[in-house]
């Protein structure tokens, strides 16, 4: 009897991929070297905050279509390393991914709250931004949390990378469009 395998992860899921990682890169540029760059008084910061809110708020959309496709669709083997650890880990770095771009997320969200953004950047109230906004615990955890994305998101790479050109798996192609499934022969007794 013959069983399809997966081998590649659903086309959605794939574009979801790809497209938060480029989002999510383009945040953390914009918040590690164009916000944090300049002084709350200059009065293009609030255009610039205004980008940065609204695609925080689409990756946090994009991310809950990203967890419901993941769960309802089929989904290609745990890549293997050989080492038990490392390959416990990855699973856990994932999840470890999910878990803090939510937060990113929320404590962006709960700085713009505390802060008084939706008035200043949505409304344009023409009231000033507040003279720093490391004055919010939620903005310092944003910041931190920031960090810890960019260190989870280089690790991420560095282990694709490791898969493709090292161990020469080809682990790559399970997360890029093509063919889902290949033939696997299997007795089932």
């Amino acid at each position: 009897m013959k069983i399809m395998l997966v081998s590649r992860f659903h086309p959605l899921l794939v574009a979801l991929h790809w497209l938060l990682a480029i989002l999510i890169i383009a945040m953390l540029g914009i918040g590690f070297f164009v916000l944090a760059a300049m002084p709350n008084v200059d009065p293009q910061k609030i255009g610039i905050l205004l980008v940065h809110m609204s695609v925080g708020m689409l990756i946090l959309a994009l991310m809950a279509v990203r967890l419901v496709v993941r769960a309802w669709t089929s989904k290609p083997a745990d890549a293997t390393t050989g080492n038990r650890l490392l390959d416990r880990l990855a699973p856990a770095a994932h999840y470890g991914f999910y878990g803090v771009i939510f937060l990113m997320v929320a404590s962006g969200y709960a700085t713009g709250i505390l802060a008084g953004l939706n008035r200043i950047v949505f409304q344009r109230s023409g009231e000033p931004l507040p003279p720093s906004f490391a004055i919010y615990p939620t903005f310092v955890a944003h910041f931190y949390l920031a960090l810890i994305l960019a260190g989870l998101s280089s690790l991420h790479v560095a282990a694709a990378l490791y898969y493709q050109f090292v161990r020469k798996d080809r682990l790559l192609r399970r997360m890029w469009f093509g063919r889902r499934v290949s033939d696997a022969s299997m007795r089932l007794e």
